[in-house]
C-alpha cells in the first residue's frame, strides 16, 4: 500500500502559494535554522513525499537524502538549478518548474537593463537627483541602444523572446548554445569566446546549474572588449563574477546590467559604486500578472500530482 502524500514547504513562498498549501494541504514548513532543519529531519523526514520550493532554495543533494520517501518536488520558478536533478532522477523524483508564463516579463527586464546601462537611464536619473544638472550642466553622451550586433548566449524559450524584442531595436542576432537551434534565421556561432567578440553586447540567458558554471569567464569578458556590454537575467552563476568585477573595474569592459548575482542577495560592493553598472535585485519575472501565473502553474502542478501521479510541467 503507497503511503498518503504529505507537503512539506521548503523556503519562503508567496502568500498566494504558501497559504494554500497551508490551508488546503496541511503542508509543514521546514525550519530555516541548520539546527531546528537537522532535528525536524531526524524527526519527521520520512514523512513526506512532495516539496514545494522555489529556484532559489530548491532541494539540494543533502535535504533528498533527508527525504527517503520523496516522489515530487514542485518548483516555483523557471530555474530550478537548486535541486539535484541526477540524484532525483536516480530515484524516480518527478521535478516540474513553471516555465514559459514569466517568458515576457524577463525578457522585459532584459530590454530595461539593456536599454538602461547603454543609455546610462539611471546613471543619469541619479545625476538629476543629486543636483549636478544644475551645478555641473549637461549629462555626459551614452551610447546608442538600437542597431548592435547582440550575442544571445541561450536561445531557450526566454531568450527567443528576447532576440524577437532586440529585432524591434533594428539589432543584428547571433547567439550560443550547445546546437543549433531549429527554426530560428539568427547565426548560430559555436563558441562563446567567437560570439562575444563579435558583439556589442552579451546578454546572458542561459539555464544555471553545474554545466553553465562560469561560462562567461575572463575569456569571455576579455573578448567582448573596452566598448562593449553584459546583460544577466539567467543565474548570476553562468558569469565569473570576480572576472566581471575586475574587466569593469579595469575598464575593460564598458559597462553591464545585472539582475542575478552569484551570491543572492548579496552583491558585490564594487559593483555598487559603479555609474557604468546596473543592478537589480532579481526581478525579472516580478509582476503581478507573472507570480500569479506562476503560481497557478505550481498549484496545477501539485494538484495533479496528487490526484494523477504526474506533472503537468515536467523539467525532463
Amino acid at each position: 500500500m503507497s503511503m498518503p502524500h504529505a507537503v512539506l514547504q521548503v523556503g519562503p513562498l508567496m502568500p498566494a502559494v504558501g497559504d494554500v498549501l497551508i490551508h488546503d494541504y496541511d503542508a509543514v514548513r521546514l525550519p530555516d535554522d541548520a539546527e531546528g532543519r537537522r532535528i525536524f529531519l531526524d524527526e519527521r523526514g520520512a514523512e513526506f513525499t512532495v516539496a514545494v520550493t522555489s529556484g532559489r532554495f530548491g532541494v539540494g543533494t543533502e535535504l533528498m537524502h533527508a527525504l527517503p520517501n520523496l516522489q515530487a518536488v514542485i518548483n516555483f520558478g523557471v530555474g530550478y538549478d537548486t535541486t539535484d536533478v541526477d540524484q532525483a532522477a536516480e530515484r524516480g523524483i518527478g521535478v516540474s518548474n513553471t516555465p514559459d508564463v514569466l517568458n515576457d516579463c524577463v525578457a522585459d527586464t532584459a530590454i530595461a537593463l539593456y536599454v538602461d546601462v547603454l543609455r546610462r537611464i539611471s546613471a543619469a536619473d541619479r545625476y538629476v537627483r543629486r543636483g549636478e544638472w544644475e551645478a555641473k550642466g549637461n549629462y555626459p553622451l551614452a551610447t546608442k541602444a538600437s542597431g548592435k550586433r547582440v550575442g544571445i548566449l541561450g536561445l531557450g524559450r526566454i531568450g527567443k523572446v528576447i532576440a524577437r524584442r532586440l529585432e524591434g531595436f533594428d539589432c543584428t542576432i547571433a547567439y550560443h548554445n550547445r546546437r543549433p537551434v531549429e527554426g530560428v534565421a539568427y547565426e548560430y556561432v559555436d563558441s562563446l569566446v567567437e560570439l562575444a567578440r563579435r558583439s556589442d553586447v552579451l546578454v546572458v540567458a542561459a539555464a544555471g546549474g553545474p554545466a553553465s558554471q562560469k561560462l562567461v569567464d575572463a575569456e569571455v569578458l576579455a573578448a567582448l572588449g573596452p566598448e562593449d556590454y553584459l546583460v544577466n537575467i539567467a543565474r548570476g552563476t553562468v558569469v565569473d563574477e570576480a572576472a566581471l568585477v575586475d574587466a569593469l573595474t579595469e575598464g575593460r569592459l564598458a559597462g553591464a546590467g545585472l539582475d542575478v548575482f552569484e551570491d543572492e542577495p548579496r552583491v558585490p560592493a564594487q559593483l555598487l559604486e559603479m555609474e557604468n553598472v546596473v543592478v537589480l535585485p532579481h526581478l525579472g519575472s516580478g509582476t503581478h500578472e507573472t507570480r500569479a501565473d506562476m503560481a497557478a502553474l505550481t498549484l496545477a502542478n501539485l494538484r495533479r500530482f496528487l490526484s494523477e501521479g504526474t506533472l503537468e510541467t515536467p523539467v525532463k
